[in-house]
């Protein structure tokens, strides 16, 4: 299975979004809580070239936002990317 990473922040409601759907599909992810660390935040916006969150990454795939992974799960490739 692939490694999935999740920048967040406690409070947004994407980052929300995006756990639940991967939790739906059984799939375990680490989270780097960006709101407690601004190096992180840092690194995120490095790694992304975007500052929102989450900010989602398969493998080293840069999937994007909660959006754009909910557009891979409906098309069927995020199936196909997480390894399941």
């Amino acid at each position: 299975m692939a490694k999935v990473v999740i920048y967040s922040t406690h409070s947004c409601p994407y980052c929300v979004r995006a756990r639940r759907l991967l939790d739906a599909k059984g799939v375990s992810y680490d989270e780097v809580r960006v709101d407690l660390d601004p190096h992180l935040r840092g690194y995120m916006e490095q790694k992304s070239q975007r500052r929102s969150v989450p900010q989602i990454f398969i493998d080293e795939y840069h999937v994007g936002g909660f959006e754009d992974m909910w557009k891979l799960d409906q098309s069927g490739e995020l199936d196909a990317l997480l390894g399941t």
